[in-house]
This record gives C-alpha cells, structure tokens and sequence, in this order.
C-alpha cells in the first residue's frame, strides 16, 4: 500500500492541489494592500516550478503511441 503513496498519479494529484492552492494565494496577495512585491514574485516562480513538474509527470504518464 504504500508504494501506492507514492506513485506518479498520486504525486500529479497532490501537485496540482498545491499548485491551486498557490494560484488562489497569488491572487489573494495580489488584491491585499500594501502588496508584498517580492513574496508575490516568490510564489509565481513556486508555481510555476510546480506547473513544469505537473508537465513533466503527465507527460510521463501518457500512454506512448507507436510508431
């Protein structure tokens, strides 16, 4: 069981909740006031890492076609 923990389809469901959770955040931050500049740009570059991992893993997971 806890291979299952930890496979590739668990790992892209647990990245794109976090990536959602970071998405809603960066816009709650964007609309605060004053606005953390910095902190702002630090999730956008966290939530973009996490969008090329998401890529990464579903691109892995595709069924190959033949050739």
């Amino acid at each position: 069981m806890s291979a299952n923990l930890h496979s590739p389809e668990r790992q892209l469901i647990e990245l794109r909740i976090e990536h959602a959770d970071l998405d809603a955040l960066v816009d709650r931050m964007a609309h605060a006031t004053p606005v953390d500049e910095l902190l702002v740009q630090r999730l956008k570059k966290r939530r973009l890492a996490l969008r090329d991992r998401i890529a990464r893993l579903e691109w892995q997971l595709e069924p190959k076609e033949p050739a």
